[in-house]
C-alpha cells in the first residue's frame, strides 16, 4: 500500500507540474509574472540555461522535420510527431515557468526561492540571518537537499547567492516530499542586486573579497 500511495503522490505532483507549466506558458505569452506583488523585487535566474533549453527545442524541431522526410509509415510518423511536439512544449513550459516565476524579495524583506513550476520555498524576513554573494558549482540535479540541511537550487549547475537562516524553514520538494533547510544556495542572474535587496541597510560595499570579481 505504501508503494501505491507513493506512486499516487508522484502522479499527482507530475500532473500539478504539467498544469502549472501550461499556466506559465499563458503568462509568458501575456508578458505577466506570477507571485510578484506590489513593492516586491523580482529576481531573474534563467541566464545560464536559456541557450541550452532553446538549443534542445531547436534539435527537437529539426528531428521532426527530418523524420517527416524519411519515414514512409504515416502511423509511425504521427507517433514521432506527437512525441517531438510534446517535447518542444515541455521545454518551452520549463523556460516559461522560470521566466514567469522568478525569485521574489517581498516588500517586507521576505524571500521566495523558486525553480519554475517545480519548487517554491518561502523564507520570512525574520528568518534570514546572513546573505552573501557566493558562487558554487553543485553537481547533479537542479534541486538538492543535503544531509547538513543545505538546499541547493542551481541553474546551469551553479549557484551565486548563499542565504543562512536563523532557523530552518520547511518546504515541499518537487516530487511532494517535505524537507527542511537551514541554508539556501540559489542562482540569481544579478547576485549583487539580490543581496542588496535583502540587506537594504547596507550603504557601502563590503570590504570582504568579492568572489565574482
Amino acid at each position: 500500500m505504501d508503494a501505491v500511495k507513493r506512486a499516487v503522490r508522484v502522479l499527482r505532483r507530475l500532473i500539478s507540474h504539467e498544469l502549472r507549466g501550461f499556466h506559465s506558458l499563458a503568462l509568458w505569452v501575456a508578458r505577466r509574472r506570477h507571485g510578484v506583488g506590489a513593492g516586491a523585487h523580482p529576481v531573474a535566474y534563467t541566464g545560464p540555461q536559456t541557450a541550452l533549453l532553446f538549443g534542445f527545442a531547436f534539435v527537437a524541431v529539426v528531428e521532426t522535420v527530418v523524420l517527416a522526410l524519411v519515414l514512409p509509415w504515416p502511423l509511425v510518423h504521427t507517433a514521432f510527431l506527437f512525441v517531438d511536439v510534446y517535447t518542444v512544449v515541455q521545454i518551452l513550459a520549463l523556460h516559461a515557468g522560470c521566466v514567469t516565476r522568478p525569485h521574489v524579495v517581498g516588500a517586507d524583506g521576505s524571500l521566495r526561492v523558486r525553480y519554475g513550476q517545480f519548487l517554491d520555498v518561502y523564507v520570512p524576513a525574520a528568518d534570514i540571518a546572513r546573505v552573501r554573494v557566493d558562487r558554487r558549482y553543485p553537481e547533479g540535479r537542479n534541486v538538492q537537499v543535503h544531509d547538513d540541511g543545505t538546499l541547493d537550487v542551481s541553474v546551469g549547475s551553479q549557484t551565486t547567492v548563499t542565504v543562512e537562516l536563523a532557523r530552518p524553514v520547511d518546504f515541499v520538494r518537487p516530487m511532494g516530499l517535505r524537507a527542511r533547510a537551514r541554508v539556501v544556495r540559489l542562482h540569481a542572474d544579478d547576485p549583487r542586486a539580490l543581496v542588496a535587496a535583502l540587506t537594504p541597510e547596507r550603504t557601502a560595499p563590503s570590504p570582504a573579497p568579492d568572489p565574482l570579481g
